[in-house]
């Protein structure tokens, strides 16, 4: 049986809307909506969507980067249940050892007056209890791992490429030691046959490390290759949460079904059909009622503009957010080449 390392129930982040010289709130902005799931030990949770649909919030509101509005967060580590969200300061900072982010761009989050050896070095000197020498020794053992030459640890972050930029981001990550990585959109910013480099690497620490992560990307084929498990977001909610092939190969919700139609295949003799969505992304400000991919779904009735959608089990492990999951016949990549 999987062990639970975190569990999150009902999370939510608003931010205030305020106008006017006294500065009166007049709204909020539902970045990440009563959002409950759970990730096993060992596991790749891939979080998906649409841009603004909730993700980056999601994972920084996880690792309390940015502060929940309401909601838990608990964290299983070393047979210990921690109440994330119930931490002071001074506790939190000693947890931070045990969860850790890779950052989206590898050109922004990278200090460049700082060489790549006092970069790596940084959080074992902020958490302290570290010497020198075994400071020295981790960061020259991380940079070897993750790809880069011990050699050039006394260059700064102008002198390498973005590829090498995101290994040196991910060895700062592990500095620590981490139970729990957030990887950011860690692969968006990318040529291809670095993505492919980076994410076999990020496979080969997951094993060797012992690491679990949530990996948040636009990307659906690097999603399927690296998830365990695939959550899909739609304006700061869970629309669907399944393991990656029976996602993939059977998805439950049509928001699911149209990400997926966009999928390229590398095949010119097989024609994919592409969902095209009508309407833009919904105003996290002003929801719809009801269901809120509703203004977009072409199979949506009367009672999904008035009736709000919560996730229901279809399946063993399949959640979804939609009235008529256990009704409706959608496409998934498998049934795109069958029908091909």
């Amino acid at each position: 049986m999987p062990k639970t390392l975190l569990e999150i129930t009902g999370l939510k982040k608003y931010y205030p809307i305020e106008a006017g010289i006294a500065k009166k709130q007049v709204g909020l902005v539902k970045a990440v909506d009563d959002v409950t799931l759970s990730i096993q030990k060992n596991e790749v949770l891939g979080v998906v969507g649409e841009s603004g649909c909730g993700k980056t919030t999601l994972g920084r509101t996880i690792l309390r980067i940015i502060e929940p509005t309401e909601g838990s967060i608990k964290f299983n580590f070393d047979d210990r249940e921690i109440d994330f969200t119930s931490l002071d300061k001074k506790e939190l900072r000693g947890m931070r050892r045990y969860i850790q982010m890779i950052f989206q761009n590898p050109y922004t989050s990278l200090n460049p007056r700082m060489t790549i050896f006092d970069i790596v070095a940084e959080p074992m000197r902020l958490a302290g209890g570290y010497s020198e020498e075994e400071i020295s020794e981790r960061v020259r053992g991380l940079i070897d791992k993750v790809g880069l030459e011990v050699k050039h640890l006394n260059r700064y972050p102008h002198a390498f490429s973005g590829g090498q930029r995101q290994r040196i981001g991910i060895a700062r990550a592990l500095a620590l030691g981490p139970k729990f990585v957030v990887a950011d959109e860690a692969v968006s910013a990318l040529d291809v046959s670095i993505q492919a480099q980076i994410l076999n690497l990020l496979q080969e620490l997951k094993e060797e490390y012992d690491l679990t992560y949530m990996f948040i990307a636009h990307n659906l084929s690097v999603v399927e290759h690296i998830s365990d498990r695939v959550c899909v977001m739609y304006l700061g909610r869970v629309a669907e949460l399944a393991e990656t092939e029976e996602l993939f190969y059977h998805p439950r919700h049509p928001y699911t079904e149209a990400l997926l139609s966009a999928i390229p295949v590398a095949d010119p003799t097989i024609k994919n059909e592409r969902i095209m969505l009508p309407g833009e992304v919904g105003n996290a400000a002003n929801l719809p009622s009801g269901c809120c991919f509703h203004p977009r779904c072409k199979y949506a009735q009367e009672c999904c503009k008035k009736e709000c959608t919560s996730l229901k089990e279809t399946g063993p492990g399949h959640f979804v957010a939609c009235h008529f999951a256990d009704k409706l016949t959608l496409n998934g990549i498998g049934e795109l080449k069958r029908k091909n």
